[in-house]
């Protein structure tokens, strides 16, 4: 390996480390601060508990199962709302990035589609389609679908014309045009909404969980909500945070890696 390549490689171990400490340090001052209100205030535990009363209600349903049965449900239905939104935006967005005239035709459709929240459509899916599965992944891809539906499109427009007509030349199909030249050229974008949509699928699952069902942490919620247990209602909410940000993590991981040139090529 060059000189060159091992300063590129410690240059980015030396990055991630840093955003680890980040991560780290701010965890702590989160703590630290949440400790100083609950002292300041000396509010009931039922309506600000300590964080070591969180962490105490943590360690109960952990132990007793509870905990894992209901995030276990959870993430179900964020992968499969997230890979069926992602899949459907991205199959709609590059056929209407090859029909201008569908994609004016479709484009106040989907405005429309998005100025209507989602909590005021979520009771209508979960009454249509029951409270099961199925609605929460529909909820959660309905959620998805629209970033990255409007990045493909963003992305398949800046492919280069050049380049575009460059494969007309060469007589390439559609199919080897999208191979060689579109997918890899709208990736960068691509993968941006894909993240944005890794987030937004966990606010789409609870918002249909808190609607409607007996499984998962958005019903957990509404139990801590009912008893007023303020500390099982902290566990679920902080257990949806690390949720959301693993998923995050995971798709910027995937990003790394699939435009592993533009990593090297950025680095510091």
């Amino acid at each position: 390996m060059s000189n060159s390549s091992q300063t590129i490689i410690a240059r980015l171990a030396r990055r991630n480390a840093a955003q680890a400490l980040l991560f780290g340090a701010s965890f702590v001052i989160a703590l630290i601060l949440w400790q100083i209100g609950y002292m300041a205030l000396n509010l009931p535990s039922f309506i600000l508990p300590s964080p070591a009363e969180v962490w105490l209600k943590f360690l109960s349903v952990l132990r007793n199962g509870v905990l894992w049965r209901n995030l276990s449900q959870t993430l179900l239905e964020v992968l499969l709302g997230l890979v069926f939104g992602s899949f459907t935006a991205a199959l709609l967005g590059y056929v209407l990035s090859k029909s201008p005239a569908l994609e004016r035709l479709f484009s106040p459709l989907l405005v429309a589609s998005q100025s209507v929240p989602m909590v005021a459509i979520a009771p209508l899916l979960v009454i249509w389609f029951g409270p099961g599965l199925f609605s929460k992944v529909l909820i959660c891809a309905l959620v998805v679908f629209f970033p990255v539906l409007v990045n493909t499109l963003v992305a398949l427009r800046e492919v280069s014309p050049n380049l575009r007509e460059l494969m007309a030349s060469l007589e390439a199909t559609p199919a080897q045009t999208l191979r060689t030249l579109e997918l890899p050229a709208s990736l960068p974008v691509f993968m941006g909404g894909l993240r944005v949509g890794a987030t937004l699928s966990v606010i789409g699952a609870i918002v249909g969980e808190l609607v409607g069902s007996d499984r998962g942490l958005g019903f957990l919620i509404n139990v801590g909500r009912g008893q007023y247990d303020s500390a099982l209602v902290f566990v679920a909410v902080i257990t949806l945070i690390l949720l959301a940000s693993l998923l995050y993590g995971s798709i910027l991981l995937l990003e790394k890696r699939v435009l592993a040139w533009q990593t090297w090529r950025q680095a510091p």
